[in-house]
């Protein structure tokens, strides 16, 4: 993962709102109107987090009819957990 992609990265879980959702997400895949039980926010606000999450690389989409379902990208997020495992131990 290059440099930039991490940053990307930082910035998405830069924002409380953010950091939570990815957290909801770590333990299994959830659609919009899941995630927004859980906030007292809306749709649009939403969608932009969403939007944010999903071009860093950390968050994958899928679309099921009219509701669009979300999940953790395990892939990036365990290349983050290791760059920043390399950052401490060196």
């Amino acid at each position: 993962m290059k440099y930039e992609d991490n940053a990307k990265i930082f910035k998405a879980l830069s924002d409380t709102n953010r950091l939570q959702i990815v957290q909801l997400l770590s333990c299994e895949e959830k659609c919009g109107c899941e995630l927004l039980e859980s906030f007292k926010f809306t749709q649009p606000t939403l969608s932009h987090h969403m939007k944010v999450l999903i071009e860093s690389g950390l968050v994958n989409t899928r679309k099921e009819g009219t509701w669009n379902h979300y999940s953790l990208n395990n892939i990036n997020a365990n290349r983050l957990v290791l760059f920043l495992m390399n950052i401490v131990t060196n």
